[in-house]
């Protein structure tokens, strides 16, 4: 049960459930653009994904300087019900579409500083 409670433990935060959520509707996304969607500042969002990454939810990848993050391939059963859960239950909750909306939305000046710059 310790890792179970590990997950549970790291999703607790709103702003980790927030990044779950998106990360189970889009599938992998730069932590730019997760900012962008959560309207954080990036050192905020990177420490939460840093936590969700240390309790195995979400694995990343190094593009150049830009890291991209995607939920973890479930381990057992209550992961993939969780991330089950995020898209059925979650994804309709008013917060989750209106960051999505924000995920969406092409702004200029992150374009430019963005891993799509390139």
């Amino acid at each position: 049960m310790e890792q179970e409670a590990a997950i549970f433990k790291a999703l607790s935060d709103p702003t980790r459930l927030r990044l779950a959520v998106l990360l189970a509707i889009q599938g992998e996304t730069c932590v730019c653009k997760l900012t962008e969607a959560l309207d954080a500042p990036q050192f905020k969002v990177s420490r939460h994904l840093s936590v969700m990454r240390a309790a195995g939810i979400v694995t990343a990848r190094r593009d150049g300087a830009w890291m991209h993050y995607k939920l973890a391939k479930p381990r057992h059963k209550l992961e993939a019900c969780l991330q089950e859960c995020f898209l059925n239950c979650l994804a309709e909750h008013k917060t989750a579409k209106a960051d999505l909306k924000r995920l969406k939305k092409s702004v200029p000046q992150v374009v430019k500083e963005c891993c799509n710059a390139r």
